[in-house]
């Protein structure tokens, strides 16, 4: 039975088509809610309560304009409540998986007024509980508290301001749940989760999943609704492991998203989900993709939206924006300082569009190596979750840890390696960069930030690289020394650039480069300093920044609001398509 028929809500999709089954619920919509500033709702009862005093839309953060709240001020605690109703059968030899797709920052829950597991510590992944020992047939009272405080050092936030007002490349917080909730009901022995491992030498794809209960675990592998490879073992208990050999091979390239179709039973539980059949690899200071040398044209991607903050408010918006970034001649994107949503990577993966799954880490105290307490459960909680996506190429958990706080604490240099090394264990088969532009302690690619707005400089700086076998690096100050691993120029350019009619007062405009409004010196800046790469032989690749302006920042190919091309994107596609050095 498929008991999500009703589409009368926004974000209606599935969440995660990497993981679907037939018998699942959304509960995005009206909630009850409630801002609880004085973090007090537990000693007056509100687990238990049966009402709370307002409503919100989910899946929208409360400061957005879609959750029908509009609260830009800080809150310090949110409460959501609601009705959910079981039957006997829904109950009878089940199990019934609540999910939120994700919640900023520490997140309860409970039902009844009791409360289900621990805490989850971490605002990007998923809060996944099982509820049904708390279920009764009839109605049931779902209740939720998330706790957040953009301003602790010891929680991560992103581009969040901590200042009441956005300013600079700080945008409107995001508070409480910010992605799809859900339900599933599934059999009591079910698959909790698989790690597929494609394998395109040998024509293969290796599939590890976790049980519960007792079962023959089998798998079907289809491309284009035709059968290529199948697999099943018996009586497996809490893990199985199975190696599928595909009697065809279709590769998933940039440009090209080849998927293939998996299905996993284990008892009466099914699961639908996808892989490609891809391998990344560094080798010699180049990028391979299915052991060819793909030049990386990425731009930097924020992943805010000006009605839903960090939520898209609808799954053609996610769309819209890679289409964009592809319409300016790029091949994927930094998915900058946010965990972004299983929805978007599906879309990457079937669009063939490369990215780096990157983490919202500024705000946390980078000096303090107590706060590996709240950012590696979630770090590591993103790459389980998002393991399986081709389209991911690359992990960088940190951006820029720059010295902390008034006193500018610098990083404890432990902390980042254990993420890397932590991060190496979860996944030996992608790269990792322990900290984008600065300041790297151990690191799969050396990747640095520059904002030099003249080309000739920018050429003449970088060009030691293969010319004297030295890399320029003007943030180093001798914190960070480049080792001759492979090169990747990660952020530049952020050319100012304000329509006339765009929103905001030119006065108050922010951007990285420095702005003009004149096109002809913005195609002739791009050029020369998107040329000076390209022609680099040393250079793997390059990020420009940004794909749209967000807010006050105005250095965006696109518009905020509507994403409206800024630039002729035939212009820009051009200077970006063109062969690099590098790949030769």
């Amino acid at each position: 039975m498929n008991r999500n028929q009703n589409t009368g809500y926004p974000r209606a999709e599935h969440p995660n088509p990497q993981w679907e089954r037939e018998n699942w619920k959304n509960l995005n919509g009206a909630w009850m809610f409630e801002i609880d500033n004085e973090k007090s709702g537990e000693e007056r009862g509100l687990p238990a309560a049966e009402t709370l005093s307002g409503t919100i839309t989910l899946p929208f953060c409360p400061e957005s304009e879609l959750s029908g709240v509009n609260r830009k001020d800080f809150m310090y605690c949110v409460w959501y409540k609601r009705v959910l109703s079981f039957t006997e059968e829904d109950l009878n030899g089940n199990r019934v998986l609540f999910h939120i797709g994700a919640a900023d920052f520490e997140t309860k829950v409970w039902v009844n007024g009791k409360q289900i597991g621990m805490p989850h510590v971490g605002g990007a992944t998923p809060v996944d509980c099982d509820i049904t020992s708390a279920l009764t047939p009839g109605e049931n009272i779902v209740t939720v508290a998330c706790y957040d405080d953009t301003r602790s050092p010891r929680q991560a936030g992103g581009k969040q301001a901590m200042r009441y007002h956005s300013h600079g490349c700080y945008y409107t917080r995001t508070t409480g749940i910010w992605q799809t909730v859900w339900y599933e009901i599934v059999p009591e022995n079910y698959i909790k989760y698989a790690k597929i491992l494609p394998d395109p030498v040998n024509a293969s794809v290796s599939v590890s999943a976790e049980l519960c209960g007792t079962g023959d675990l089998t798998a079907e592998v289809y491309y284009g609704g035709k059968k290529v490879g199948e697999a099943c073992k018996k009586a497996l208990s809490v893990t199985g492991q199975l190696e599928i050999a595909l009697s065809e091979t279709h590769l998933w390239e940039v440009g090209n998203g080849r998927l293939y179709d998996l299905v996993l039973r284990f008892g009466k539980d099914e699961v639908k989900s996808y892989f490609g059949l891809r391998s990344v690899e560094l080798k010699d200071g180049k990028f391979l993709l299915n052991g060819k040398s793909v030049f990386q044209r990425l731009v930097l991607d924020q992943g805010f939206y000006p009605d839903g903050i960090w939520t898209a408010p609808t799954e053609d918006a996610l769309i819209k924006d890679i289409e964009c970034s592809l319409s300016a001649g790029f091949n994927g994107a930094r998915l900058h300082q946010k965990v972004f949503e299983p929805r978007f990577l599906y879309h990457c993966d079937r669009l063939g569009y490369i990215v780096w799954g990157e983490y919202g880490n500024w705000g946390l105290d980078h000096s303090d190596i107590a706060n590996l307490s709240t950012f590696l459960p979630d770090w590591m909680s993103e790459i389980r979750r998002d393991f399986n996506h081709p389209a991911i190429i690359g992990w960088c958990p940190f951006n820029e840890t720059w010295d902390y706080g008034v006193q500018c604490k610098r990083q404890d240099n432990s902390l980042l390696r254990i993420v890397y090394e932590q991060t190496k264990l979860a996944d030996p088969t992608r790269p990792c960069i322990d900290t984008s532009g600065n300041y790297h302690v151990v690191t799969d690619i050396y990747d640095v930030h520059d904002y030099e707005q003249d080309p000739a400089i920018f050429k003449a700086n970088y060009d030691k690289l293969y010319l004297e076998n030295e890399l320029f690096d003007k943030v180093s100050h001798g914190r960070q020394t480049w080792k001759g691993e492979p090169v990747f120029i990660s952020e530049y350019g952020g050319i100012g650039f304000q329509l006339a009619d765009n929103k905001g007062d030119r006065t108050v405009a922010w951007s990285y480069g420095k702005a003009t409004h004149s096109y002809e010196e913005f195609y002739a800046r791009y050029k020369g300093l998107t040329d000076a790469i390209l022609d680099n032989p040393r250079i793997l690749g390059f990020c420009y920044t940004q794909l749209t302006d967000v807010e006050q920042e105005q250095n965006g190919f696109f518009t905020y609001e509507g994403r409206n091309p800024k630039f002729d994107m035939k212009v820009l596609a051009e200077i970006n398509r063109r062969k690099a050095a590098i790949e030769d």
